[in-house]
């Protein structure tokens, strides 16, 4: 049980190092929190959007989750989407996860959350990769949105032993696409720019969506063919025909059937929710399987039990080694 009165605090430096020397143990955590959220050993309510009428591209969302394994732990993660931010050369999001101890209730660690966030976002879909594409090889890959959260898919893919041929990348904004291709080529991979979304999906076997598209934006289920396994991260990329002629995992249902994102718009479109074939965790215990009929779809709407498990694991490593700053009277108990 964590002192009552002592309180933790590990900055983005120890976490982006920890998270960094762990990557193969992180997807274990993650598979293990998978199991466990399928199992019904987690509590993993709506995530809450604080949204503001005066900022609508700004938000701030509230994960709170239970985490009923072993060690059982509550907690909440913090995370604000500013897009803004590129404009003043800041990171469009920032978070913070902290830790209760459900002895007491006490809070006991807040740790930098965006790079927690980050790493659970990308060994899940490393995860999803490996288990809906049957092999950990693609000749080509297409990445759609260069940002550091598909940075960090590719890094957990890499990590995990994936043999990527070549990377055709697309964003937006034609210059983060070269400046990814520059990231990608210096660590000896083959990338380059694509002009479109279309040109970059062309001829991949796995390809990433990592944008911040608010509605759908590729509708024609012919840009797709079953040897393909999209790892649908951003959510609302995809058109309703697209969902429709997929094989579709989420991570959770019911999380992912809500907030306009694609999944959700299938539903209403088709009044049922046939077209999803289950979650993640029926995958990891064998009762679903891969269609290689046609493509497959993994969409992570994001859960709270993650960014817990991952934080946890964090938290412990970050004390053993002395990177953690610790309050000792941040609680006054008597």
């Amino acid at each position: 049980m964590p002192d009552a009165q002592r309180f933790d605090v590990i900055g983005g430096t120890a976490v982006r190092a920890i998270l960094a020397e762990s990557r193969p143990k992180i997807v274990e955590i993650v598979r293990d929190a998978y199991r466990l959220h399928h199992a019904g050993a987690t509590i993993n309510p709506d995530s809450y959007f604080l949204r503001f009428p005066d900022r609508p591209d700004a938000r701030i969302i509230a994960l709170p989750a239970r985490l009923a394994d072993g060690a059982d732990i509550a907690g909440i993660k913090w995370i604000s989407s500013f897009p803004g931010n590129h404009g003043i050369a800041l990171p469009r999001a920032s978070a913070v996860v902290v830790l209760n101890d459900m002895a007491t209730g006490f809070p006991y660690a807040c740790l930098e959350g965006s790079h927690i966030s980050a790493a659970r976002t990308a060994a899940s879909a490393a995860l999803a990769a490996e288990l809906l594409h049957g092999r950990k090889q693609a000749d080509r890959m297409a990445v759609i949105g260069a940002g550091p959260i598909a940075a960090t898919v590719i890094d957990y893919l890499l990590a995990a032993g994936w043999k990527i041929g070549a990377f055709r990348v697309h964003d937006l904004i034609a210059g983060r696409a070269a400046e990814f291709c520059h990231g990608l080529n210096a660590q000896d991979s083959r990338a380059a720019p694509a002009p479109s979304a279309a040109a970059a999906i062309d001829g991949a076997e796995l390809v990433l969506f990592a944008t911040t598209a608010a509605k759908p934006h590729l509708d024609n289920p012919a840009l797709f063919a079953p040897e393909q396994t999209v790892l649908h991260v951003s959510l609302r990329d995809l058109g309703v025909g697209v969902i429709l002629s997929a094989q579709n995992i989420a991570d959770d249902v019911e999380h992912c059937l809500k907030a306009q994102t694609s999944l959700h718009l299938a539903e209403q479109a088709t009044g049922g929710r046939k077209f999803v074939a289950g979650a993640i965790g029926d995958l990891i215990a064998g009762r679903v399987q891969p269609d290689r009929t046609r493509v497959r779809i993994f969409s992570p709407f994001g859960l709270g039990v993650l960014d817990l498990a991952v934080a946890r694991f964090v938290h412990e490593q970050a004390t053993a080694s002395g990177r953690a700053a610790t309050i000792e009277d941040f609680f006054v108990t008597a």
